[in-house]
């Protein structure tokens, strides 16, 4: 158990070390910062991070320093901890000044430049205003030229659109001349299978007329035959 603390604790100190020489470089780049602000701010950003990592990493140093059995060992890690909190307290002061410094420079770039820039200012300006004016010129024939041809591509909808309908009106009445076939040829089946039935109908009326008429010869060549019988 108490190796275990020994290791945890020689982690913590290391993050804090470690935090602590990443603190400085980051000011030391603050405090050589001309600019512009946006860099000044993203390393600002930084500085915070890392000052928030290390005031964790101190705290967790001082929990496991009241959580030590022995009371020299818990006095030995509370100095350790002070000590860690007062080079804190002081990378923040230095993180101030090169704050300072930093916008100082900046401040007086600035006014160099407004300065020593008037002329180049004012040129940049009328190229400025003739960028923005063939800019202008180069959006506003952009615009005619899709104007244009959404005006073709209406056009072209619109006969194909035409000739849509007229497809559909053509199917139409191939769909109506298919079904006026249709009813044609049902009727001539029907028809035909009227046809058929009265065919067979007749053959059988002959049949029964040959064999009614066969039979009447038959009866009377019988009779006068053999009239006795």
């Amino acid at each position: 158990m108490a190796s275990c603390i020994e290791v945890h604790v020689r982690i913590c100190e290391q993050e804090i070390l470690k935090y602590d020489l990443d603190i400085k470089a980051l000011i030391q780049d603050i405090n050589e910062c001309t600019g512009p602000l946006c860099k000044l701010t993203d390393l600002n950003s930084k500085v915070k991070v890392k000052l928030l990592n290390i005031r964790l990493r101190i705290q967790d140093l001082e929990q496991m320093g009241m959580e030590q059995d022995k009371e020299s060992d818990k006095m030995a890690l509370l100095r350790e901890v002070e000590g860690h909190r007062k080079q804190m307290l002081s990378n923040q002061t230095a993180w101030r000044k090169a704050n300072l410094a930093s916008k100082l420079s900046i401040d007086n770039l600035e006014k160099e430049a407004l300065l020593n820039g008037g002329d180049s200012a004012l040129r940049q300006r009328k190229n400025t205003k003739e960028g923005m004016a063939q800019t202008s010129s180069n959006i506003t024939e952009s615009l005619m030229s899709m104007s244009r041809t959404m005006s073709q591509q209406v056009q072209q909808s619109e006969e194909t659109m035409t000739s849509l309908a007229t497809s559909s009106r053509t199917v139409l009445e191939t769909n109506e001349e298919f079904k006026a076939m249709t009813g044609t040829i049902q009727l001539s089946r029907k028809l035909i299978t009227k046809y058929n039935r009265r065919e067979l109908t007749d053959k059988l009326l002959i049949f029964l007329g040959l064999a009614l008429f066969l039979a009447t010869v038959l009866y009377i060549l019988k009779k006068r035959l053999f009239p006795f019988l």
